[in-house]
């Protein structure tokens, strides 16, 4: 049987190049098309609108301020405050997240019964929408009428004012958090899965005892999936939105006042949309930032396995 063999791309005619090119611009215009009306025109008009003043009436012309929406955004009381409870929350939650997820794949890819069904149980939370589970935990925080605060009575625990005592609100926002590992946890269980038993093996037959083992093999195994959860669960804890705007909305004494919902209060309630638009900027530096940092010092902790 004869095989066609395309020729290399020197021989074809010119009609012929001229509609492959055709063709693959025509299958790939539906993302060319999405990304340039719905990603890349947005970013540069926000970005031209961070140097104006405009209150998003259309009859009202924009006014070019120059950089004072970036000054107004770096000394702001409030864009301070957002930026520290932000910080706060993601320096605290992200580490706790990735520990305890990584614990549970650890559990839940040992030998035990209804294995399936504690998996699906951690990860079912991931389906439920953002709204829905903001209005659970709102209940769960109730300060009389809360799960939360019934279970600590149990041990003699008084009831907290989760949500009203500003010392308590990003804690309790921090600790929801855990609500929703499950999506770190499946990919820790799928690394776990594809370690070579026979590292572990050989670390049996040198005398390694089970700490020594998860230290020294499974933990440097699996550094590639513990960074990429960490970059992922970075970039979203610094977009946290719905359960501060539905459960506190900012409050108490804007203590759950975060970025992204301070960016909707000067965007859609003040209508400040040039400083609002200077605000998701800033964001959107932090975060490029962050991400290239983890990139550079990823080098020193991220263990790749090469073959040779």
């Amino acid at each position: 049987m004869a095989i066609a063999i395309k020729p290399p791309r020197w021989q074809r005619p010119r009609a012929q190049e001229w509609r492959e090119w055709v063709e693959g611009y025509l299958f790939a215009s539906p993302f060319i098309i999405g990304f340039l009306v719905f990603v890349a025109y947005p970013m540069a008009y926000s970005l031209w609108l961070a140097f104006q003043r405009w209150d998003g009436i259309p009859l009202t012309p924009a006014r070019f301020i120059g950089l004072a929406n970036f000054q107004k955004a770096l000394t702001n009381e409030n864009a301070v405050l957002s930026l520290y409870n932000t910080a706060y929350y993601t320096f605290l939650a992200v580490p706790f997240q990735l520990i305890i997820s990584f614990v549970l794949a650890l559990a839940l890819t040992q030998n035990m019964r209804f294995r399936d069904l504690y998996r699906a149980g951690f990860y079912m939370p991931i389906i439920v929408p953002a709204v829905a589970s903001a209005m659970v935990w709102q209940r769960v925080f109730h300060q009389d009428f809360g799960i939360l605060n019934e279970a600590l009575g149990w041990f003699g625990i008084p009831a907290q004012k989760w949500l009203f005592d500003p010392s308590l609100a990003k804690p309790a926002f921090i600790f929801m958090s855990f609500w929703m590992i499950g999506r770190q946890m499946v990919i820790f269980i799928a690394g776990l899965g594809n370690i070579p038993q026979t590292l572990l093996e050989a670390a049996s037959l040198d005398g390694a005892n089970a700490w020594q083992k998860l230290r020294h093999v499974t933990i440097p195994m699996m550094t590639p999936l513990i960074f990429y959860n960490m970059v992922i669960a970075i970039v979203n804890s610094f977009q946290i939105f719905i359960p501060a705007k539905i459960m506190t909305d900012g409050g108490p004494q804007n203590a759950t006042l975060f970025m992204v919902l301070n960016i909707y209060r000067q965007g859609f309630q003040s209508f400040d949309l040039g400083y609002a638009a200077a605000l998701a900027w800033e964001l959107f530096v932090i975060v490029i930032g962050f991400t290239i940092a983890q990139f550079y010092l990823s080098n020193r902790w991220v263990y790749y396995e090469v073959e040779k």
